[in-house]
C-alpha cells in the first residue's frame, strides 16, 4: 500500500487525513495517508528512516521554509518563492531523492480569480511566512501589486501592522491573512488592521478555513467586504500534490 502524509506541527486541525482517506475510497486507491507532528524539523531525518515506505508528503506550517535545506532538489516554482508545501519521493538507483514543489500557488490562485474584479490591483498580504511566499508569488504572476504586512518590518516591501490607517486599506482592495490568526480553536484572534478603511469593493481572503468565517472575514464582511476562505485552495492544491506525487 502506497503511504502519503503530512508533516508540521501541531496538526490536530489538519484536513489532509480526511480528504485523502476520502479521496482514496471514494476512488479506488490502494494507498493511505498518515500524519507525522514533529515538534521540530531536525526531526526530519529520523522521520525518513523510521518510514521508509513513505511515498510522498506534504508540508504545513511551520515548516515550509525549514524543510528546504533537507531536499535534494527544487522545482523551480518553489525555488523562486522559497517554500515547499509538498515533496516527490524517487529512487535514483538505491538512493532517496526529494524534490520540493509548491502547490499552494495554483491553490490560491484558482480559488481567488473567479471572484476578482477589475479594480483589484493592489493587495496587503498579512504575514510573512512560507504561506504569504506563495501569495506573492502567485500575485505577481497576475500582475498584482503587494505589499506584506508585518510585526516587525525588515524592508520596503513590508509594513507593519502598526503603521495601517484606513486610507491604506482603502487603497488595497484586495486583503489576504495568511497568518493561523482565527484559527480553531482560537477563534476569537484576528489580524490588528483598521477594518474602517474596508468597503463594498474589497475582497478578504483568509487562508484559514476553519471555523468557515474567521473573525477577520467577519470583520470585513461587516463593512461590506466580499469574502473568501482557504477550503477551496486546499481542496486544489491537495489535488495538485496528487497530479505531482504522480508524474
Amino acid at each position: 500500500m502506497r503511504t502519503f502524509g503530512i508533516i508540521g506541527y501541531p496538526l490536530k486541525q489538519t484536513f489532509s487525513p480526511t480528504y485523502f482517506g476520502e479521496k482514496f475510497s471514494k476512488e479506488g486507491i490502494d494507498a493511505r495517508y498518515l500524519t507525522y507532528p514533529l515538534s521540530s524539523i531536525t526531526e526530519f531525518k529520523g522521520l525518513l528512516e523510521q518510514h521508509p515506505y513513505i511515498a510522498g508528503l506534504n508540508v504545513t506550517i511551520p515548516y515550509k521554509e525549514q524543510v528546504i535545506p533537507y531536499l535534494d532538489e527544487l522545482d523551480s516554482e518553489a525555488a523562486k518563492i522559497g517554500a515547499v508545501n509538498v515533496i516527490k519521493f524517487t529512487m535514483e538507483g538505491d538512493k532517496l531523492h526529494l524534490k520540493g514543489y509548491n502547490s499552494d500557488v495554483k491553490g490560491f490562485l484558482d480559488s481567488l480569480k473567479p471572484m476578482m474584479k477589475s479594480w483589484h490591483t493592489k493587495a496587503l498580504i498579512l504575514g510573512t511566512g512560507g504561506a504569504s511566499k506563495a501569495v506573492a508569488h502567485a500575485l505577481a504572476r497576475e500582475g498584482i501589486l503587494y505589499r506584506f504586512v508585518s510585526r516587525n518590518p525588515k524592508s520596503s516591501a513590508e509594513v507593519s501592522y502598526a503603521d495601517l490607517n484606513p486610507e491604506i486599506i482603502s487603497e488595497y482592495k484586495l486583503i489576504i491573512n495568511t497568518t493561523p490568526l482565527g484559527m480553531y480553536p482560537n477563534s476569537d484572534s484576528a489580524p490588528d488592521i483598521p477594518y474602517e478603511g474596508i468597503g463594498e469593493k474589497h475582497l478578504a481572503y483568509d487562508v484559514v478555513y476553519n471555523p468557515d468565517t474567521t473573525l477577520f472575514l467577519k470583520k470585513a464582511q461587516e463593512n461590506g467586504a466580499q469574502i473568501k476562505n482557504g477550503l477551496d485552495m486546499l481542496y486544489l492544491q491537495a489535488e495538485e500534490a496528487w497530479r505531482i506525487w504522480n508524474l
